[in-house]
């Protein structure tokens, strides 16, 4: 009996729980429909964030928008148009980046580019909401999206990275390669220019041989007093071989001497004529004075007693007191050489000096000659040279050895085509020739004006618009078609700076000649062509030694 009570009160309590648990599920359900319907809102009608174009707000974050104060809400949209003005930055610049390094065709520019202008349209929105009231929900909706653009604009650069990664390593080497090709230059820049100082200064041991010879000059007077008057007959006669050398370079001077002499089968025949500067005349008289050079004739002369070659008669002496050439030629310091480092050379002062445009005035300064070979004080002499008095100069005024071949060394090398007058005067690729051993017709000279050319061509060229400074391009010009070609075997160029050049070429070379930075005198020279000078060298004599000059 007490059993069965049990079973029906329990069975009563569990049958009234199942009941109030179904009502108050009942209850919710119906709750809710009517609280979803309270808050529904005709689709047919436009929002507020609709017009702005803003998605629907989802709250997140389980609190109400309202339940932010529009103090924080303005703060948020402060920080949030901050970052998005700072990430618009970012794109910007990854584009920029893009574009440099050359991925226009992928889809990344124009991804930047849109994320971009989305970030302008939010920037600009945001200064039209007012965060207080109704609109603080519309606000907080504009900060999620506006935080979700941000959002995608940082898995973009993020994404873009890979893709930058290969190329800013790229671009990096080729930066890094550009400025070592620059620091290149720019150090080979100032090795030509070490190099053009180091050609234009005097050994010690040659500096050291001039002062012992004026030294020896200055102690014995008498011995070198010349008691002649007059020219000495040979000197002026035109049945001997006549050389002309002009060199304020003694050792140089007396290696070419040396080598003519010791080659000439008949050196009693060959006449030297020697000009120099009044400062070394006196070291250069000594020198040829020690011994007779097997009855060769030696004159030794200074400019200065040519006294025809003044200011108002050369051109060169009057440029040479322009305030201009003087600023190019002498400016100190590395700034005022040149940009461009095969342009050095041509700055050497030499090529303003006098010295250096004797050669222009053979005739006058020996009038009594019919013909004369020219040789520069860079040169060595290894056959007997009589034979280039027997060429045949059909008429013309210059023998010399061509240098062009192919398209190198002709007209346009050496003259400034861009000018009217050269255009029209010469032919660009005429081919040049080289100086350091010519022989000279005097006669065909005189008959052609040649002089006169040269004058009239130097004057037009006193602000370097024809030509680069230097003598063989005013050359070129004086005997321009009336220069006859030599067989090359009588010249052979190359041993100041050809370290390559044939053994069988300079064997059977009648001249070698050092043209270029590499004289045999200095410290520079190209060790396989300096027995060739030095055998000429006067080592047994006093001075030499004095000054340690060794074979």
């Amino acid at each position: 009996m007490a059993r069965s009570r049990r079973r029906v009160a329990l069975s009563f309590i569990f049958s009234f729980k199942g009941f109030a648990a179904t009502i108050a599920v009942v209850g919710f359900f119906f709750f809710t429909c009517s609280f979803l319907l309270s808050v529904h809102v005709d689709s047919s009608t436009p929002t507020d964030h609709e017009v702005l174009g803003l998605k629907r707000y989802e709250p997140s974050d389980g609190r109400h928008p309202l339940s932010l104060t529009p103090n924080a809400i303005e703060a948020q949209l402060k920080e949030t148009v901050r970052s998005m003005v700072d990430y618009q930055g970012l794109l910007l610049i990854h584009g920029s980046m893009a574009r440099k390094l050359k991925l226009e065709n992928t889809k990344l520019v124009k991804k930047f580019a849109e994320i971009s202008m989305n970030f302008t349209d939010l920037i600009k929105k945001a200064s039209h909401y007012d965060v207080s009231g109704s609109n603080a929900t519309l606000a907080h909706r504009f900060l999620k999206q506006a935080r979700e653009r941000v959002k995608s604009a940082k898995q973009l650069i993020s994404k873009s990275k890979g893709s930058f990664d290969s190329q800013l390593k790229i671009q990096k080497l080729k930066d890094t390669i550009f400025g070592l090709e620059e620091q290149m230059t720019k150090m080979k820049h100032r090795g030509e220019f070490a190099k053009s100082i180091a050609t234009k200064a005097i050994p010690r041991n040659l500096h050291c041989l001039a002062l012992r010879l004026m030294q020896e000059r200055i102690e014995n007077p008498i011995r070198y007093i010349n008691k002649q008057t007059k020219p000495r007959k040979e000197f002026e006669d035109p049945n001997l071989y006549h050389y002309a050398i002009f060199s304020d370079n003694v050792l140089a001077a007396s290696v070419v001497v040396n080598s003519v002499v010791q080659n000439a089968k008949e050196p009693w025949k060959h006449v030297l004529h020697i000009v120099t500067e009044r400062t070394t005349l006196a070291a250069m008289k000594v020198m040829f004075k020690l011994k007779d050079h097997s009855g060769a004739h030696i004159e030794v002369k200074a400019v200065e007693d040519y006294k025809f070659l003044n200011s108002s008669y050369v051109p060169v002496l009057r440029q040479q007191e322009s305030a201009e050439l003087q600023g190019y030629y002498y400016g100190s310091g590395l700034e005022n050489s040149t940009s461009d480092p095969s342009n050095l050379k041509f700055r050497n002062p030499k090529y303003l000096s006098i010295m250096n445009h004797l050669r222009f005035y053979l005739p006058e300064m020996y009038p009594k000659l019919h013909k004369i070979l020219f040789l520069d004080d860079d040169v060595v002499v290894q056959k007997d040279m009589t034979g280039l008095w027997e060429v045949d100069m059909d008429g013309k005024v210059n023998g010399a050895v061509e240098t062009c071949f192919g398209s190198f060394h002709r007209y346009d090398k050496y003259l400034k085509f861009d000018h009217p007058l050269i255009k029209e005067t010469f032919d660009p690729k005429a081919c040049a020739w080289a100086y350091g051993m010519n022989i000279f017709d005097l006669d065909a000279w005189r008959r052609d004006n040649c002089t006169e050319k040269y004058h009239y061509w130097q004057e037009l060229n006193g602000n370097r618009t024809l030509w680069r400074l230097g003598t063989l391009p005013p050359g070129l010009i004086t005997f321009y078609s009336t220069t006859k070609p030599l067989d090359k075997s009588w010249h052979v160029l190359g041993l100041g700076y050809n370290p390559r050049l044939s053994e069988e070429k300079i064997q059977n070379a009648a001249v070698v000649h050092y043209n270029g930075d590499s004289k045999p005198w200095l410290a520079t020279a190209i060790p396989r062509y300096q027995p060739l000078w030095t055998k000429y060298v006067d080592y047994d004599l006093e001075f030499f030694r004095a000054c340690n000059f060794a074979p």
